[in-house]
């Protein structure tokens, strides 16, 4: 119990910004606060976060814990839930926020079958590229991909998945099949607006890179891009998501994946709460059992093996 208490203190003052608010959300002082901080730091043997009469501000080490104890006390909360709850359905109103791609093509599926399954909910799903503030603009969880940058919020790792170089079969019959990132000097590279190239690895053992490319066509919107590469126009450097259907029905072909860096996560953000509503954990559930199946993302065919 005194371990949960020491996280929840931890979780608690890296989200509210201070030990008085951790300890107005925990209704003790902030004295003790403090002393389950410190214990927590010396049972652990580092340094989790730096105090000072004004703020407080996550060490390195502290960062990296803090998603794994925002998630010990999610799936707490989720575990004591499913025994206490019984047969007691999902109600009530869920709002949901989502990039619009991703959200048209992969989440508004999973909002369909989601009501299917709990008819007492109402859903509106927001979709935008736009970093939605979910506190202001009420809503209760939001999907994101890539790194998770507020820690003010909690999040819930759902999967993730690849960027891939990829091209139409027709344009690699025309100008043949890129081998190492230093040949795509030598192709039409399809460029999202203000991208600042393309994060690939100088080799495959190597450290991943941010590599300039060029071509003749440029566009700020990534549907218009993906529609160019399936008409031959050139390469893209596209998100499994977007061009996994493409790949394993041949419309386009997966390159240079020996080159291809680490996978970028999918995240589902809530507001740091003590007791997530059930129909917001369900939901949540629900992703994570979708998105985090390996098979949802998979590719299709490689060009490396031509």
């Amino acid at each position: 119990m005194d371990q949960i208490k020491q996280i929840q203190a931890f979780v608690d003052s890296a989200t509210r910004g201070s030990l008085s608010a951790a300890a107005r959300a925990e209704s003790v002082t902030p004295a003790v606060i403090g002393r389950r901080l410190d214990a927590l730091e010396a049972r652990l043997g580092v340094k989790l976060l730096l105090r000072t009469t004004r703020k407080l501000s996550l060490t390195f080490e502290g960062q990296a814990f803090l998603e794994d104890c925002q998630r010990i006390l999610n799936e707490l909360a989720n575990a004591e839930a499913a025994v206490s709850l019984g047969g007691i359905r999902a109600s009530g109103h869920l709002k949901v926020s989502a990039p619009a791609g991703f959200g048209r093509r992969h989440l508004a599926p999973q909002v369909a079958a989601f009501m299917d399954a709990n008819p007492g909910v109402t859903v509106r799903l927001d979709l935008t590229d736009r970093l939605v503030d979910l506190l202001n603009e009420g809503v209760d969880c939001a999907v994101r991909i890539g790194d998770m940058a507020d820690s003010s919020l909690a999040s819930s790792k759902l999967g993730e998945m690849r960027r891939v170089v990829v091209a139409s079969p027709v344009y690699l019959a025309r100008h043949g099949v890129p081998r190492t990132p230093a040949d795509l000097a030598h192709h039409n590279c399809l460029s999202l607006d203000q991208q600042r190239g393309w994060t690939l690895r100088e080799s495959p053992a190597g450290e991943g890179a941010n590599r300039k490319v060029s071509g003749s066509f440029e566009c700020n919107d990534g549907a218009v891009l993906h529609a160019w590469a399936l008409a031959g126009k050139g390469l893209a450097w596209r998100s499994m998501w977007e061009v996994g259907e493409d790949l394993r029905s041949g419309r386009l072909v997966s390159l240079l994946d020996d080159y291809a860096t680490a996978p970028v996560g999918i995240h589902a953000v809530f507001p740091q709460r003590r007791h997530l509503p059930l129909r917001v954990r369900l939901f949540i559930d629900q992703l994570k059992t979708t998105f985090g199946d390996s098979h949802y993302w998979e590719l299709g065919n490689s060009a490396d093996d031509r």
